[in-house]
């Protein structure tokens, strides 16, 4: 693995394996209230530009039971949000962490912190990409279902960075990839192309949810209307009309299909209560599986 995780792309199927391997056995340790202090003495940055529940929450308390420290920056609170270029940011941060977690709305910032820091980078979301949820949520997939080679996933609504993070996701491992997005909330051009022609068991994208969620072993979601669109709330509804997770169109995946959604959730919207808290969910899971899929990754870069 290499020394930062900017993107899930960047990950080779030995990188995938090993870190859930490391959740497994993180996970494990945890129920079962054995110590497991791998970083004791380390010390975690976490550069919030975005408001958080779930990032924030199991990093800190990964860090915790790890035996770390985890500190909360925020862009109200360090001379980033005063106009300090990246580059000074990375270079200080760098001589007092051991590690740093960047959770903000441009890729190319994290991807720049990280090219002048000289310690692990960790991207915790960004507008493009999402690599800890998606990481979190395969995992998910593995303790349901044993693995998800030959499993087909059906992603339905905004073409966002939850979308980029599967594209990315099946472009390196062997499940197929089915999206729904409604014509012009695509997924990033550059990055859907590039995963049609590498996924080895497809990638497909429809204008038709009921096509795209056919035979899914997998069904997801997300939010229609993400932090920083709120201007955009009363066109996104009207164009997202036909693309709601709910019960008629879960009918049409397998018998046993799971429903996942990374949260928050807007009941009645994306998805409905039905659904989302009915017997086919594992979002609560899944949630859950941010601590652990994520202290493996500080185990690694570390």
């Amino acid at each position: 693995m290499k020394k930062d995780l900017l993107s899930e792309y960047d990950l080779e199927l030995e990188d995938y394996e090993c870190i859930f391997e490391k959740a497994r056995r993180l996970k494990r340790l945890l129920r079962e209230g054995r110590e497991h202090a791998t970083l004791k003495g380390k010390t975690l940055g976490m550069i919030f530009d975005k408001s958080s529940t779930r990032t924030r929450i199991s990093f800190e308390v990964g860090m915790y039971q790890m035996g770390g420290i985890a500190l909360f920056l925020s862009n109200r609170d360090t001379q980033l949000g005063r106009g300090e270029i990246i580059a000074d940011s990375a270079r200080i941060m760098s001589r007092y962490l051991d590690g740093i977690m960047i959770r903000t709305f441009s890729q190319a910032a994290v991807e720049e912190f990280a090219r002048y820091a000289t310690i692990p980078v960790i991207n915790g979301l960004t507008d493009l990409l999402h690599p800890c949820q998606i990481l979190s949520d395969l995992f998910t997939i593995i303790e349901k279902r044993g693995g998800y080679s030959g499993l087909k996933i059906a992603y339905i609504g905004d073409g966002n960075n939850m979308a980029n993070s599967w594209i990315n996701a099946a472009a390196k491992l062997p499940f197929h990839l089915d999206l729904a997005c409604p014509e012009g909330y695509d997924p990033d051009p550059a990055i859907l192309k590039r995963g049609m022609a590498e996924a080895p068991a497809g990638v497909g994208l429809h204008r038709d949810p009921k096509i795209a969620v056919g035979d899914a072993d997998i069904v997801y979601t997300d939010v229609w209307v993400s932090m920083g669109q709120e201007g955009e709330r009363k066109e996104r509804m009207k164009r997202f009309q036909g693309y709601q997770v709910n019960q008629a169109l879960l009918e049409r995946a397998k018998k046993d299909a799971l429903v996942m959604h990374c949260l928050p959730a807007h009941r009645g919207e994306e998805i409905t209560a039905e659904v989302i808290d009915g017997p086919r969910s594992v979002v609560i899971d899944e949630a859950e599986n941010r601590l652990h899929v994520q202290k493996a990754i500080m185990e690694i870069l570390l």
